[in-house]
């Protein structure tokens, strides 16, 4: 197993400390690791669980919430809402770089965060919580007689696990009257709970109200005698060795070894079935691993871009390089490019220069903007280099497509 550091912009603006543990072969998926109140990305449960993860060919992402750890902000600002963006934040950065989030676990305060940003995540395909909370209210209980002083006062110094922390009344007006039900009863993801039935700190009562308030498909399954923190090491892993093998079933099938570690040739995709939903599909290009999906409109579960969506993220990624290279070249003042694409069917009698004129043809609106210190000049010249994107003359040229089937043997 080996670990990255990993540093990403939150929510809002701070930068959160993170470490990607990874298995020694490449990851049959990645999961999202939400921690206990006041915790960190460090607490030997979080640790352990992540590398029993890795064991199993899970990567898994755990970071500090903000203000906490090494995260930058202020924790007594913080509070439930903005954990459960921090976790879309952190969700958003793993999907960016290639790395889409297939499960998220939480522990303690951090599974009813992740029960809460899950819906927001629309490539997680399964939810695994470890003693968590059924309300964030909670975590309240630990202000003990200082809440009335931070209520009335706006802030108290608070001693929560041995440490002394500055609580501002925003933490209670996030954390309260969550309705934490409602998101449970529609969480739309196969879910996990593990609890153990001693445990003193969040007693099994809250386990129970979550597993009957959720949909099917759910499990249960009984910690034992762990304690809250999962002190013991086997009960770390034993938890980690039940969620990678309840998960494996939703997860896309592993690629073949050969697959897996040399990925596609240049210039070359492989599209699979993932077996997954009624439409996901796994993309291959060269050593990247991405997902494509249906809407949940279409019969899909939004796991990842349509193809449609991929068409245009080729032509969006294309006409901002070729500006790029051009600008670069140049010497053209121009800091950033950014491309906004749409693809819609229309009457071809509603396009004045096109050649079709009946029936429907495909549209793509492209709107391209440029900052930086221009001329009007150079603005007009970066525009027009748009259509010199090799991706933009190949829609507009003729495509030779040529299907054959491969060696039975072969596939």
């Amino acid at each position: 197993m080996q670990t990255q550091r990993l540093d990403f912009p939150g929510a809002s603006g701070q930068t959160l400390a993170g470490r990607l543990d990874l298995p020694d072969t490449p990851p049959r998926a990645y999961a999202l690791f939400a921690h206990c109140f006041t915790c960190g990305k460090d607490i030997k449960a979080a640790s352990r669980i992540a590398s029993a993860l890795a064991e199993e060919g899970i990567a898994t992402l755990r970071f500090d919430f903000t203000g906490l750890g090494g995260s930058e902000g202020e924790f007594g600002n913080t509070g439930f809402r903005s954990n459960i963006e921090d976790l879309t934040a952190a969700a958003a950065f793993m999907r960016e770089t290639g790395r889409p989030v297939a499960i998220a676990i939480g522990h303690s305060l951090g599974g009813a965060a992740v029960l809460a940003a899950a819906g927001d995540i629309p490539e997680c395909r399964a939810v695994g919580t470890i003693a968590a909370p059924f309300d964030a209210d909670h975590v309240l209980a630990h202000l003990g007689e200082q809440r009335a002083e931070i209520e009335a006062e706006g802030e108290a110094t608070v001693n929560l696990g041995g440490r002394a922390f500055r609580i501002r009344r925003a933490f209670i007006e996030q954390t309260s009257n969550q309705d934490q039900g409602a998101r449970i009863a529609h969480l739309h993801r196969p879910l996990l709970v593990l609890h153990a039935p001693l445990d003193r700190t969040v007693d099994i009562d809250n386990a129970r109200r979550i597993f009957e308030t959720a949909k099917h498909p759910k499990s249960f399954v009984s910690l034992d005698s762990a304690d809250h923190l999962l002190s013991d090491p086997a009960d770390a892993r034993y938890a980690a060795t039940v969620i990678a093998a309840w998960a494996a079933r939703y997860l896309p099938e592993p690629a073949g070894e050969d697959a897996a570690s040399q990925g596609t040739e240049p210039g070359t995709v492989r599209v699979t079935e993932t077996g997954t939903g009624r439409f996901q599909q796994r993309v291959e290009a060269g050593p990247h691993r991405l997902l494509a999906d249906e809407p949940v409109a279409n019969g899909g579960d939004d796991s990842g871009p349509d193809p449609y969506g991929y068409l245009l993220a080729g032509l969006g990624a294309c006409t901002s390089m070729t500006i790029r290279m051009y600008a670069r070249h140049k010497g053209i003042d121009l800091r950033s490019v950014q491309v906004t694409l749409r693809h819609e069917k229309i009457h071809a009698e509603d396009c004045e220069h096109c050649e079709t004129r009946e029936g429907r043809i495909d549209r793509i609106t492209r709107t391209i903007r440029l900052d930086g210190e221009l001329t009007d000049a150079e603005r007009a010249r970066l525009l027009a280099i748009a259509d010199r994107c090799p991706v933009h003359r190949t829609l507009h040229s003729e495509v030779d497509v040529q299907t054959t089937e491969s060696d039975h043997s072969s596939a």
